[in-house]
């Protein structure tokens, strides 16, 4: 064998051992991305509104572009999701429609990652505030804190006499199914600006007053599922910052929560496809996995 056909010969080899090697290198990475996620938690989590609309379960309303198949593509995991629309704490352990078993079914002992939104259905907190505010916003003409003054603390004493207790419960039950399991436990996009917004108030008719007493109220809610989250051992990933300028008063493309009126989807005051999008990129990076 002459030298130069040696020279080749080795070339060869060796270059073949190196494409075994990096083959060999590349398996390890590919099984560490490989979770067995499971996905429960509210309309926010489901992202109701935004199509497409998973057919697998109509009466849900959940979304295949939510934020936790925005998790699952972006980093390969096997993604178990639950999520549904008007979901409470207490749907984790019990049917909320006929043919839709409890979310907590869908966690196991093998289970890596658990993500959910909850607790603003509890004692119907989201959808009676809004929808109280607005009214007597209207009927105010957007003046004074119509809202404020009729209900005063009764939101507030709500989540921390019932939601609070349902919130730990919940996540407790997560917990025993899953015990090594990392889960996330996210808050609720701020809906309002932290003061009134005269040119909003036709897409979100609240008085001016009303605005930081709602805002008020959600970062109450959003306290309480921080400390039932730490309190279970989750990990909580706050979007008070992060979210801020972005709320329902914002112009589209911006706003990453859909107003009340005037908005771009069927379900207002929820997030859209970009507040799914920003709300699964958030909780990558405080989870480290983005």
């Amino acid at each position: 064998m002459s030298m130069l056909t040696l020279r080749r010969v080795l070339t060869a080899a060796s270059a073949a051992l190196g494409t075994l090697a990096l083959g060999l290198g590349a398996a390890p990475a590919q099984a560490a991305t490989s979770l067995d996620y499971a996905a429960l938690g509210d309309s926010y989590s489901a992202a109701s509104g935004v199509l497409p609309i998973d057919l697998g379960s109509p009466l849900c309303l959940r979304s295949t572009a939510n934020y936790p198949h925005v998790i699952a593509d972006r980093t390969g995991a096997r993604l178990t999701d639950v999520t549904c629309g008007a979901a409470q704490t207490k749907h984790f352990t019990e049917s909320q429609y006929p043919g839709v078993a409890p979310q907590a079914d869908a966690v196991t002992a093998d289970t890596d990652l658990v993500t959910l939104t909850i607790g603003g259905n509890d004692n119907g907190t989201f959808i009676n505030a809004v929808t109280a505010c607005g009214t007597v916003g209207v009927l105010s003409g957007g003046q004074g804190s119509p809202c404020k003054d009729k209900y005063g603390t009764s939101f507030d004493d709500q989540i921390d006499t019932g939601t609070y207790p349902a919130l730990k419960a919940a996540l407790g039950a997560v917990r025993a199914k899953a015990p090594h399991a990392r889960v996330a436990v996210l808050g609720y996009p701020w809906i309002t600006p932290a003061q009134a917004d005269p040119s909003c108030f036709v897409k979100l008719p609240l008085a001016a007053g009303d605005v930081p007493y709602l805002h008020s109220l959600q970062a109450h809610l959003n306290a309480v599922v921080r400390r039932a989250a730490e309190e279970t051992g989750a990990v909580y990933v706050d979007f008070a910052e992060v979210s801020a300028g972005h709320d329902a008063c914002r112009p589209a493309g911006t706003r990453w929560i859909e107003p009340l009126l005037f908005g771009r989807s069927v379900v207002p005051v929820h997030p859209n496809a970009l507040g799914e999008r920003r709300m699964a990129e958030h909780t990558l990076s405080v989870l480290g996995l983005g």
